[in-house]
């Protein structure tokens, strides 16, 4: 069972996100939480495999309070969920630690999705805001640094997949290993290349 945290200053909007994860057997959310201050808190206490994240809420705000919660159990999965998929809420969100970004117009079952593939180490972006950061990535390409010394070509073949938006099971396939291994593989690139989360290690393999 995946435990959720809900965290967004309008009730509407938490009430319609509570409704679609009860309906999902494998989903359960042990709490709700309207500003930053108190998402931090009760992520703390209630300790959830993923917190569904708005960024713009009076008081603390959702960067500021994934970072906090990142900071005291870097662990959890911080899930975006905004408005608002403009590069000056994306990257301070990907800086302070979230694992991925959703649109809140997306179809609910990408949001289950994602919530999904978050609590699996994976990082659900929409496609609108995975096409940005490709386009970014394409732009920066010739100031990329230099490969990696030290890289097996295992690691380096993952780490091109991971480039791509793929998710773990995804490069499982693709490379015919099984999943703990991608992920054992993973770690080691984030190690290696000094990324802390797989966000950054794959705008680290694409020169961002």
């Amino acid at each position: 069972m995946i435990r959720v945290l809900l965290v967004d200053d309008q009730h509407l909007i938490r009430a319609g996100l509570r409704m679609l994860c009860d309906a999902a057997p494998d989903l359960d959310v042990v709490g709700e939480a309207d500003n930053g201050r108190d998402a931090v808190s009760l992520a703390a206490r209630l300790r959830p495999d993923v917190v569904v994240m708005d960024l713009r809420m009076p008081g603390v705000d959702g960067i500021t309070a994934t970072s906090r919660i990142l900071a005291d159990r870097p662990t959890t999965r911080v899930l975006v969920l905004t408005t608002f998929g403009d590069d000056d809420h994306l990257y301070p969100a990907l800086t302070a630690g979230a694992c991925g970004f959703l649109l809140k117009d997306a179809p609910p079952t990408d949001l289950l999705d994602g919530i999904r593939r978050a609590a699996a180490g994976d990082s659900p972006f929409s496609q609108e805001v995975l096409r940005r950061l490709v386009h970014r990535a394409v732009r920066a390409r010739a100031d990329a640094p230099e490969p990696v010394d030290g890289l097996t070509a295992r690691e380096q073949a993952v780490l091109e997949l991971v480039a791509e938006g793929l998710s773990n099971a995804e490069i499982g396939e693709r490379l015919h290993i099984g999943v703990t291994t991608v992920k054992t593989h993973i770690t080691s690139l984030m190690t290696k290349t000094g990324s802390p989360n797989r966000v950054r290690l794959a705008l680290f393999a694409r020169g961002v």
